[in-house]
């Protein structure tokens, strides 16, 4: 009998206008969206290959190291660059929000433009990509195909018919939502893999070990939030009698869950825990080292005038001008009070950052505690880990340049004196940058797995709600 009435359901839907619709609009909406999206990830590999080989091919003399004086602290003598990861087809995430560069120079960490300060005028437009496809588009599509499926079916009268039958309230509602549901995700699935194919033969390495997989886990994942949404509609076609009120409500419902809710969280998140920028942290550093080296000038001024004097007195006769001698003598004075201000601006550099990193964790903390009250906030959590664009990739970019910075700072910068001269005659070139450890597919799901539970949860307990409703309801 139940599947009797899920093909029912599923010609029922065959029929209408609005599976027509969608299905045009997945033929078309899901390659095309591949199609420009691997081009541009073409093109950002492109930039990326260029900028890797600048670095690498610059002229031995013109590396910074290379130099008897380097007198721009803020000169990167290295530089970590983001490399663009091929899930970012599938959702951009936070790649395109992340520096393309972390440089590393005496003052600290400099951040290199975005990809989204070079985005092309059609950026105006928005940036699509699956998982906002997913997450925006077809989250409204499952309410237009469930918003009236027992509230219709009220209004012409037939569901008191079909019931008086002796046909159970169960079975009548799982046919709705199973033989709804089937025939949403037939398009979806098959405008997924004509989108996929393209992609192959474009030349999309569709079938490595960490890709293949992970597309596989968010395809899983866009099923589950799409039956979420399923049982949204089919909650609010329970509980409404009018067809016309409960496609109201489920545009409101849909506006709130989806373009709202996810980021009133993280507005609330800026005013509970306010956090400084990173440009901020910067400038206060770049703001210390100054007065550093300020003070420090000061001193070298008062020892050389000392010495001056001293000799003048020693001599009988006025200097005008200083050998060697002279300057070794001045840097011999100077080397503990540079290593001092050195060493106490390291400390003070670390305490920004630290605070800094603290204030921010809290307050991402705290922003995606709060938008986890919707579907859209974990399932796009979920999308971007398995696309490798999330806030795991984020947190291990900036790890990773903390760490080679840390590593410079005792193998180069600490060997520069604060006016620029290196105390020995040689410094070797710095090690290479680090590579950029991401997680396996495993780590991502453990790290995932609230998100996974929340999705989980919306589903099973939206249907409770709606066999609940639907069997105190009076026919």
């Amino acid at each position: 009998m139940l599947i009797t009435l899920i093909q029912k359901e599923m010609m029922h839907h065959i029929l209408s206008v609005r599976f027509i619709a969608l299905l045009v609009m997945c033929a078309l909406l899901i390659p095309l969206n591949f199609h420009i999206n691997y081009h541009r990830y073409l093109q950002r590999q492109i930039d990326y290959q260029e900028v890797v080989k600048k670095e690498n091919n610059k002229d031995p003399a013109e590396q910074p190291w290379t130099r008897r004086q380097i007198t721009d602290p803020n000169l990167a003598v290295s530089k970590l660059i983001l490399k663009p990861t091929p899930l970012s087809v599938f959702g951009t995430g936070l790649e395109s929000a992340l520096p393309s560069y972390l440089g590393m120079t005496r003052n600290g960490i400099q951040r290199g433009e975005a990809a989204l300060s070079t985005a092309p005028i059609a950026f105006l437009f928005g940036h699509l990509d699956f998982v906002f496809v997913v997450s925006t588009v077809f989250s409204l599509l499952a309410l237009l195909f469930t918003f009236d499926a027992v509230a219709g079916e009220k209004e012409a009268g037939t569901v008191r018919v079909t019931l008086a039958n002796a046909l159970p309230r169960d079975i009548f509602l799982w046919s709705k939502l199973i033989g709804g549901y089937l025939i949403f995700i037939i398009p979806f699935l098959v405008s997924l893999l004509i989108g996929l194919l393209l992609l192959v033969f474009q030349g999309f390495p569709l079938g490595e070990t960490d890709i293949f997989p992970r597309l596989l886990w968010l395809i899983c994942v866009s099923l589950l939030y799409i039956g979420v949404f399923f049982a949204v509609g089919a909650v609010i076609s329970i509980y409404f009698d009018s067809s016309k009120t409960a496609l109201i409500v489920a545009f409101t419902v849909w506006v709130f869950a989806v373009l709202i809710l996810p980021r009133v969280g993280f507005l609330t998140a800026q005013v509970v825990a306010p956090a400084p920028t990173a440009e901020s942290v910067y400038r206060e550093k770049a703001a210390q080292r100054a007065e550093s080296r300020a003070s420090l000038e000061a001193e070298r001024n008062k020892i050389s005038s000392e010495l001056i004097q001293d000799m003048n007195i020693m001599s009988g006769v006025s200097m005008v001008g200083v050998g060697p001698d002279f300057m070794e003598k001045i840097n011999e004075k100077m080397a503990p009070l540079e290593e001092a201000a050195r060493l106490k601006y390291r400390d003070l550099a670390e305490q920004l950052d630290g605070r800094y990193q603290q204030k921010r964790r809290h307050q991402d903390k705290i922003g995606i505690n709060l938008s986890r009250i919707t579907p859209t906030a974990s399932f796009i959590s979920l999308a971007t880990d398995a696309t490798q664009t999330g806030q795991v990739i984020r947190n291990t970019y900036f790890q990773t340049g903390n760490r080679y910075y840390d590593t410079l700072d005792a193998e180069m910068f600490s060997k520069m004196s604060e006016g620029g001269v290196t105390e020995k005659e040689g410094i070797s070139s710095p090690m290479p940058p680090p590579p950029l450890v991401k997680l396996t597919l495993a780590e991502t799901l453990q790290h995932a797995a609230i998100d996974l539970l929340f999705l989980c949860f919306f589903a099973g307990a939206l249907m409770t709600v709606a066999f609940l409703k639907f069997f105190r309801s009076d026919i």
